[in-house]
């Protein structure tokens, strides 16, 4: 079998660049577009639009439609990552900075780290993990706390609730994932999970009365460069250019966009949304992606009892 040859230095600078800058700047691009338009629309056409275009694409390119069990499994992480997760974050941008509320969801690695080891007991609690874990939590404490004064003022309450909520519902879906049957495109998985997402999302901005009173015409034009941009530039090239990088470079040098998109949202929001970015912040900030790098670039230690439970359940 011939090795895949390794592609053009400036493709992967140009396909790093855009996980790191675009999916960064798409928190800022959030926020431009619900101050218009209520959010679980505003996402709901989001991810209907990007999910169908993804979806007719790989269909006219050949790939199979996925069956009723992945369909089902789309389904499911579709309420958790869609519904749940970016209705969260959506609905919270109102409320919270840009900036902040990508903090606050570089922490679903804790999150994450938390559920294999006090829930499906895969991995082991070492001493740098716990440690890493602590910090996290610690930096989503400075963010939310009233008690202790940093000079500025904590996230509103309500908002931060819904993005620790969300932050949760996402690492639950990745988690999930692994024992989930879906199409072995990346791209036909997305794309069906953005589209179940999307019509959630639509039925949610119903359910909550988002479509009285809202009129399409008064939605200015920056509005709706800004859900362009969310449609185009977030859901589809940049995560073309994430599947692309993925075949072609190792998944934790990849993985580096989850500490780079926090701190270009945070960069964006301070000069483009004059959001404020006091000490608060900053050390918030730190915290949480000192325990993200931590956390993403320690070894996994595979709990003994459970491996071996899962070998005997694997025995004819």
């Amino acid at each position: 079998m011939e090795a895949t040859p390794k592609p053009q230095r400036w493709k992967l600078l140009l396909a790093f660049a855009i996980i790191y800058f675009v999916w960064g700047s798409t928190f800022l691009a959030i926020r431009i577009g619900v101050r218009e338009v209520p959010p679980f629309l505003l996402a709901g056409v989001r991810f209907l639009t990007a999910g169908a275009i993804l979806y007719a694409w790989m269909r006219a390119t050949g790939t199979a439609q996925p069956t009723r069990r992945e369909w089902a499994s789309a389904t499911l992480l579709a309420v958790l990552i869609f519904l749940v997760d970016y209705g969260c974050v959506f609905w919270a941008e109102q409320r919270v900075p840009s900036g902040i509320t990508a903090v606050m969801m570089a922490t679903i690695p804790v999150f994450t780290a938390l559920a294999e080891i006090l829930i499906l007991r895969t991995q082991q609690l070492t001493f740098r993990l716990g440690i890493a874990l602590l910090v996290g939590l610690a930096g989503v404490a400075v963010l939310v706390s009233r008690s202790v004064s940093f000079g500025d003022a904590p996230i509103e309450s309500s908002g931060a609730l819904a993005l620790v909520l969300g932050a949760i519902s996402w690492s639950l879906a990745s988690v999930l994932s692994r024992k989930l049957t879906l199409p072995q495109s990346k791209v036909m998985s997305s794309g069906a999970q953005m589209l179940v997402g999307g019509i959630l999302l639509l039925l949610a901005a119903a359910t909550f009365g988002e479509f009285h009173n809202f009129h399409a015409q008064q939605v200015s034009a920056r509005a709706w460069l800004a859900l362009a941009y969310l449609i185009v530039a977030g859901s589809i090239v940049a995560f073309t250019a994430y599947v692309w990088l993925i075949h072609h470079e190792a998944p934790t040098k990849v993985g580096t966009y989850a500490y780079v998109n926090p701190v270009v949202a945070v960069i964006l929001g301070y000069f483009l949304a004059a959001e404020a970015l006091g000490p608060r912040t900053v050390i918030g900030t730190l915290f949480v992606l000192v325990s993200v790098v931590v956390i993403t670039t320690t070894p996994k230690k595979t709990n003994p009892a459970k491996l071996t439970q899962e070998i005997e359940a694997a025995e004819p």
